[in-house]
């Protein structure tokens, strides 16, 4: 981190704070009391006031702050206003992880990066992320979640980027926010955040953004149906060139949040030659797409981070895809926040399985019976941790998919398949 003196801390009146390090310099300030160490500054965030004195045993400072979003946010905005990094706002209503760790893999193999650990989008885990600007860091990914309007100008007002993202506009927070226009307007607060010359990379089927990209703004727009596969490796078009890159998954969908961050890449002046570098150290994070085999010949996909409408399409299109003449079955739990039209998307995604023939649906929670319309042999279970009659019904070969909103807890189930898959 960019060093604070421990007198300027102490004028912010964040909280109590304890253990001034001997040199009166913090050099790191983080929320896990398991990693402090002389010149960190442990904060305590919710339950971690517990552990200020474990913090204080290992030679840390500590903050018990009096508003913790407050507390963070201030800190956070000290450190940015003494870098000059170009900072990346990522958003959208889908993708923004994927899109977050290829966009920090492609600029950390080329230049020093910071970028967002796993989901850290929020009023805690975006503070967080800009306070690990060191002073040589040329790039921040910082990644930000939206919950309703209002929240993404609240985040770029700590992280001033300088490059806005936006991955997609969709169905999503619908009983926040109301529309999908107003999800645009929402995730646009970051093409609003920007100043004069700054970055604008959206995509080019989009009109919901257009009223927000000012004439001031360096634009850049991205097609994922431009993506194509070509043999182990994809073809991606950036600007006018096209880029050849082997990456570590196979999912169309993941591969066009790739051309995204790619564009994102070039437009920071990175050098497209070495993209390459970058690709072979991209790593997903958890429960995004993960793809495990199995005893007998099968493979179950973990995807059971969120779901939203246009992501559960993009995983069941890629279930048949890659199904290869196997039995396909799709664990699936409710898609979550999606308002009044909350019938009609999941009766959509119903369409869907029946369109793509999906010979096993397994619907998980009350809401997830909407998947089961028109079907005598559906399988319905009451929440995640009725495992026995998914089991009963999965069969040695089968390519099965497991996707719901995060609020249904299906990332166990994985796990229990690949397990029970022992005894094929």
């Amino acid at each position: 981190m960019i060093p604070l003196e421990w007198g300027e801390i102490e004028g912010l009146a964040l909280g109590e704070l304890r253990g001034r390090p001997d040199d009166g310099i913090v050099r790191r300030v983080h929320d896990d009391s398991r990693d402090a160490r002389p010149g960190d500054l442990f904060v305590a965030l919710n339950t971690g006031v517990r552990f200020v004195d474990d913090a204080l045993a290992a030679g840390g400072a500590t903050l018990v702050p009096e508003d913790q979003e407050v507390a963070l946010a201030t800190l956070a905005r000290l450190v940015r206003g003494r870098s000059d990094a170009a900072v990346v706002a990522v958003v959208g209503s889908t993708g923004k992880t994927t899109t977050k760790d290829a966009l920090g893999a492609l600029c950390g193999a080329v230049t020093p990066t910071v970028a967002a650990y796993a989901s850290k989008n929020n009023e805690l885990g975006l503070p967080l992320t800009v306070l690990r600007l060191e002073p040589e860091t040329r790039v921040l990914v910082a990644e930000m979640g939206m919950r309703g309007l209002g929240q993404i100008a609240e985040l770029c007002e700590v992280a001033r980027p300088t490059v806005a993202l936006v991955t997609s506009i969709g169905p999503e927070h619908l009983e926040v926010v109301g529309t999908v226009e107003n999800v645009a307007r929402a995730n646009a607060e970051a093409i609003e955040a920007l100043p004069k010359g700054g970055i604008a990379v959206v995509p080019a089927d989009e009109p919901l953004l257009e009223p927000y990209l000012r004439d001031d703004l360096d634009v850049r727009r991205f097609d994922r149906g431009a993506v194509e596969r070509d043999g182990e490796a994809w073809l991606f078009p950036v600007g006018e060139r096209e880029i050849r890159l082997e990456l570590p998954f196979t999912q169309r969908h993941l591969a066009g949040n790739v051309v995204g961050a790619l564009t994102a890449y070039c437009a920071l002046g990175l050098p497209l030659d070495r993209a390459s570098e970058g690709a072979s150290r991209i790593s997903m994070s958890r429960w995004r797409g993960e793809v495990h085999g199995l005893h007998g010949g099968g493979f179950v996909v973990n995807d059971a981070y969120n779901a939203n409408p246009v992501s559960m399409r993009a995983a069941l299109l890629d279930l048949a895809e890659r199904s290869d003449g196997r039995r396909r079955v799709a664990i699936l739990g409710q898609m979550a926040e999606l308002g009044a039209d909350s019938v009609r998307y999941h009766a959509d995604i119903a369409s869907l399985l029946d369109e793509l023939g999906i010979e096993v649906v397994v619907a998980v929670g009350d809401e997830a019976r909407l998947y089961l319309s028109g079907r005598d042999d559906g399988i319905a279970v009451p929440d995640a941790g009725a495992f026995d009659p998914i089991a009963a019904v999965l069969r040695p070969g089968d390519a099965i998919l497991v996707k719901g909103s995060r609020s249904v807890g299906l990332e166990g189930i994985p796990g229990l398949i690949q397990k029970h898959s022992l005894g094929w």
